[in-house]
């Protein structure tokens, strides 16, 4: 029976400290095809000329390289400072990164664990570094279980909060902005937490959780 986990971890213990307290509007999400070594990430929130001047003063970044400009958001191939790097140390044990992301200050990763041993190793292995981890939700995963939603605290309660308060009706009774005001985010944190809770749930629906591959 496998396992999935999802972490929420201060960028103050590992990285991009200095780029989220420069740039307080920054949306950083790991490239699906991430490198355990060398991440992609996607960043909104901030024009190209602000973060790489934050980048060049981030002392947690060794490298980095523009490899896609898009309207809205910026695809960067990063390299950190290897002692300040948690992924490895997350997937040492057999971990599969489901996905990543930063705001706010905080890294929140969802990882697929084999089995619910090699989960507690990566936790306490991270808390061994003095790493402030908080470990926001576990989920058994067996085949033929019931299918349970995998979304993230902030993925419900933004699904909650758009059905709540009109945001699907047609016409709409509220728009995004005002909605992410409400929640006390910006505009892009909510598109993005929706897109992923759209997401989630599509998936879920073509292949449920607890639903082993053939």
């Amino acid at each position: 029976m496998s396992t999935i986990a999802e972490f929420r971890i201060p960028a103050a213990d590992t990285t991009l400290e200095a780029t989220f307290d420069r740039l307080p509007e920054l949306q950083v999400e790991l490239e699906a095809a991430v490198s355990r070594s060398q991440p992609c990430l996607w960043i909104s929130g901030a024009d190209r000329t602000a973060v790489d001047a934050t980048f060049a003063d981030d002392p947690s970044v060794e490298t980095y390289d523009l490899l896609v400009e898009a309207d809205d958001r910026l695809l960067y191939d990063v390299k950190f400072v290897e002692e300040r790097t948690i992924c490895d140390r997350l997937l040492a044990d057999g971990g599969s990164l489901l996905e990543g992301w930063g705001t706010d200050g905080w890294w929140q990763a969802r990882v697929r664990y084999p089995h619910r041993e090699q989960l507690c190793r990566a936790h306490d292995r991270l808390v061994d570094r003095g790493i402030g981890v908080d470990l926001r939700r576990v989920t058994d995963v067996s085949p033929g279980s019931p299918s349970r939603t995998s979304l993230t605290v902030e993925q419900e309660e933004a699904l909650e909060a758009a059905l709540e308060r009109g945001y699907f009706e047609i016409p709409r009774e509220i728009s995004m902005e005002e909605l992410a005001d409400e929640l006390g985010i910006s505009h892009q944190a909510l598109s993005e937490r929706l897109r992923r809770a759209y997401e989630t749930l599509v998936n879920e629906e073509i292949q449920p959780v607890g639903e082993s591959k053939p």
